[in-house]
């Protein structure tokens, strides 16, 4: 099995300023180690909400050979909330089914997620991700949209994904 590399990151003024913990962005990694079997580097970085940081951070994670970089934070209507915004910047494919699916899925716990900006794209062979910030719906936003995240890895040639099938159950279609 081939060895992943995953970038995750935080946008986060406060956590970025070791101001609280960044819980969210442990959140993605534990839950990249509940789903997958193939073994992964992870690689980690807090940032500013900072436009440029934020373009600069996922251009390095897609050269660094991340198949998938999963951000957090930075997805709501606040004027410092730019994550969706630098990705769509830097990727060369925006997919809005994912984003869609993880409103549809929010808004079955909070009516506040019609605010909530998720989005996904393609840079290179990197697929990015946009998730909120709450840990609780990170995990019910990747239990949305991570079936479609291995076949879509393929999709763009990127190392082939298996995952604990009593967890997640992923979908390609029969050859």
């Amino acid at each position: 099995m081939d060895k992943i590399k995953i970038g995750i990151v935080t946008a986060s003024d406060r956590a970025s300023q070791g101001i609280y913990e960044d819980i969210s962005g442990m959140a993605i990694i534990e839950t990249m180690k509940a789903y997958l079997k193939n073994d992964f580097e992870e690689f980690y970085r807090c940032i500013p909400d900072e436009q440029d940081v934020i373009e600069k951070t996922l251009i390095e994670l897609e050269e660094a050979g991340c198949a998938l970089i999963v951000t957090t934070g930075g997805t709501g209507p606040a004027p410092r909330d730019v994550t969706p915004e630098a990705t769509e910047n830097i990727c060369e494919k925006m997919l809005p089914g994912f984003g869609e699916l993880m409103r549809q899925v929010s808004l079955q716990y909070v009516p506040t997620a019609i605010l909530s900006r998720q989005s996904a794209g393609i840079r290179g062979k990197s697929l990015i991700i946009n998730l909120p910030g709450k840990p609780k719906s990170i995990r019910e936003c990747l239990d949305a949209v991570f079936p479609a995240v291995p076949y879509c890895i393929d999709l763009i040639e990127g190392p082939y994904m298996e995952c604990h099938e009593e967890v997640i159950k992923i979908f390609r279609p029969k050859k």
